[in-house]
């Protein structure tokens, strides 16, 4: 939808008053590689994508905030002083949320507004629309309140909104991406110290393709605990012989090597080996593609799922078989799983000569062989979080 018809919608939707509407816009984002690494110390590389949520408000003269939607049917009004007071277990929880931590953090909504939000991402697809409401929110109303926009700062309290006020238990990465992302460039990310550089990811004649297999993610919470208590079992065991080791990612490929032995449990060395080699890959990833080396980044994308299926085991059958159908396709550089696991989506990176066969290809072989359809999503790296001046 163009931002004019936006606008008009919106007018539509609460009528003309004189004052100029403001339009704002947040990515969703996609991690190109570094899976299961936040929680074991190491580092991750998301990037903003060129599709999002864009918000159209305008401050009113009264204490009504109006939420509405254009994907959504459910609106809802409420008094300024009301934020907080009462879940509604909608969507507006998201940016409700966060008017709770701007009051939290001494920056209130001090005034009603009206709000239509549009997004394009697509629901349920991993890509973290989520964070990207949440983070376009917060930046909006600092922006109208006249208070200061410091995108970190706006991540971490976009976090806190979901932790918090929604109850999911999500990393910092997410929300990162979608505020600091950057067009044509990927984030190398350290989740716990917040320690990033923004890493050139130009893709000339490649396009990024998400594929979604639509298969529900069902074991992931029980699955990740597991990983977890597997990841801090292996350091304790590591421990013992590197002193001062504090997490798993810290660990070199040759020093695990040198180590692994000790890790009894065949289980247990399968995972930390996951963690310790792709965080290397992360780190080698970055070199390459500030020498933009697409076609060894793009192995890399594979290493990562062969790793994540075989030694870390969170990826799952529709997944595999995303992978494995887009791996055959000649313009396809890389393909792996993205995200948390046992469903959700693949990320690959393919010649936009080839990618009208990728998506039909890949579609119908991954259709014949799970018996679900497949979505594909072609998309490149955007900016995060900004305002739309001059938007029409």
């Amino acid at each position: 939808m163009s931002i004019q018809d936006l606008k008009q919608k919106f007018i539509e939707k609460y009528g003309e008053d004189g004052v100029e509407a403001q339009v704002f816009y947040a990515p969703g984002r996609v991690n190109l590689i570094g899976e299961h690494l936040d929680y074991n110390g190491g580092y991750v590389l998301p990037a903003a994508l060129e599709f999002g949520t864009t918000l159209v408000v305008r401050p009113r003269s009264d204490d009504e905030i109006h939420f509405a939607s254009t994907n959504l049917p459910y609106v809802a009004t409420l008094m300024v002083s009301e934020i907080g007071k009462l879940k509604s277990n909608e969507w507006i929880d998201y940016p409700v949320g966060v008017m709770v931590e701007l009051q939290k953090k001494g920056t209130p909504v001090t005034r009603g507004y009206d709000l239509l939000f549009h997004g394009d991402i697509p629901n349920g697809s991993g890509l973290s629309s989520s964070a990207s409401l949440e983070v376009l929110t917060a930046y909006a109303l600092l922006t109208l309140e006249g208070a200061e926009t410091d995108t970190v700062e706006i991540a971490l309290l976009s976090q806190r909104a979901e932790n918090q006020y929604v109850g999911v238990n999500s990393g910092i990465m997410d929300q990162f991406a979608v505020a600091n992302g950057k067009r044509d460039h990927a984030i190398l990310l350290m989740c716990d110290t917040l320690e990033y550089e923004l890493v050139p990811f130009v893709t000339g004649a490649y396009k990024l393709v998400i594929g979604n297999t639509n298969k529900k993610r069902g074991l992931v919470d029980s699955k990740y605990n597991e990983r977890r208590q597997q990841c801090d079992e292996a350091l304790a065991i590591l421990q013992k012989e590197v002193p001062s080791l504090s997490y798993l990612a810290e660990l070199k490929p040759e020093q695990f090597e040198a180590h692994q032995g000790k890790i009894e449990d065949e289980t247990v060395r399968r995972r930390a080996q996951h963690v310790v080699e792709e965080n290397q890959r992360v780190l080698d990833s970055v070199e390459v593609l500030k020498n933009n080396d697409l076609k060894q980044f793009g192995q890399y994308m594979n290493d990562s799922h062969t790793s994540l299926r075989d030694l870390y085991e969170v990826s799952c059958e529709e997944l595999d078989v995303m992978v494995e159908e887009a791996q055959k396709i000649p313009g396809t550089l890389g393909s792996r799983m993205t995200g948390a696991g046992f469903g959700g989506c693949t990320v690959s990176l393919v010649h936009e000569d080839d990618v009208e066969r990728f998506i039909k290809e890949v579609g119908e072989a991954y259709k014949t062989r799970t018996g679900l359809d497949g979505e594909f999503y072609v998309c490149g790296i955007g900016n995060g979080v900004e305002q739309l001046k001059g938007a029409n």
